[in-house]
């Protein structure tokens, strides 16, 4: 465990120096500002469904398509195309343990841009004062969606990174990825073809894998197990598939 916590904290330094980190934060933060007051202005305007943490999550995929691709397209791509990785490789440091490492630094920065949302709710509760009180449910609910769905996410940018030296084609694979996943299942799920009889396996299999249905779930404080391994088990994956590609091509080498 010492070599993972080693490569861990100098993943972590890497990011913090990053340049591409600051602009993946800034965007995130002007993103999200703007999506938030914009939700406020409208509950102000007129009585609303639901509470304005249901409506912020409703929109997580805006800085995810773009946040997650600048986190992780230089993980491995670009430490392949400096010949650093295969360096790395010949000290007493496994492939799992490099890939998990940059797994990790780049959740984790992942998941500290989320929490800094936190202080939109915290300034929102201020303002409010004791009279409208902070529906906690949905918040609570929304953050657990962003914790466990991230883990699949940030996981996809890992393995498009580990299949590509170019770090500039692994942030564009990464976008696919994560909008075939969101919006191609979801708009997947609303073809003609699927209402057949006949195609009712693949009909279940699209609404199992629909990220919004999972996150409306989550913000009404259903918490479904399936959901939570789909993630996990995904990311999981994911991860296995990038750390065959960083061995296949290794060998390769």
């Amino acid at each position: 465990m010492r070599p993972f916590r080693i490569l861990l904290a100098h993943e972590l330094r890497m990011l913090l120096v990053t340049p591409a980190t600051y602009v993946a934060a800034t965007l995130f933060l002007l993103v999200m500002g703007f999506v938030f007051s914009g939700i406020l202005e409208t509950f102000a305007a007129a009585a609303q469904e639901g509470s304005p943490a249901s409506v912020f999550f409703q929109l997580f995929w805006l800085p995810v398509f773009f946040m997650v691709p600048l986190l992780t397209m230089k993980c491995l791509a670009e430490e392949r195309r400096l010949g650093t990785l295969e360096t790395l490789l010949t000290t007493p440091v496994t492939t799992a343990e490099v890939v998990l490492a940059k797994f990790f630094a780049a959740y984790a920065l992942y998941l500290a841009l989320w929490g800094s949302t936190g202080g939109f709710f915290y300034i929102l509760q201020k303002f409010a004062g004791p009279t409208q009180p902070l529906d906690y449910g949905p918040l609570l609910g929304g953050y657990l969606f962003i914790t466990v769905s991230g883990a699949l996410f940030v996981s996809l940018g890992i393995l498009a990174s580990a299949l590509t030296r170019n770090q500039a084609v692994a942030g564009i694979l990464t976008f696919v990825l994560l909008l075939t996943l969101v919006i191609g299942t979801r708009f997947a799920s609303t073809l003609e073809l699927l209402k057949l009889e006949s195609m009712t396996t693949a009909r279940h299999a699209l609404d199992y894998v629909q990220i919004f249905t999972h996150l409306e779930d989550f913000t009404r404080g259903v918490i479904d197990t399936r959901q939570v391994l789909y993630y996990l088990s995904g990311a999981s994956l994911a991860l296995i598939l990038a750390i065959l590609g960083v061995e296949t091509k290794r060998l390769h080498s």
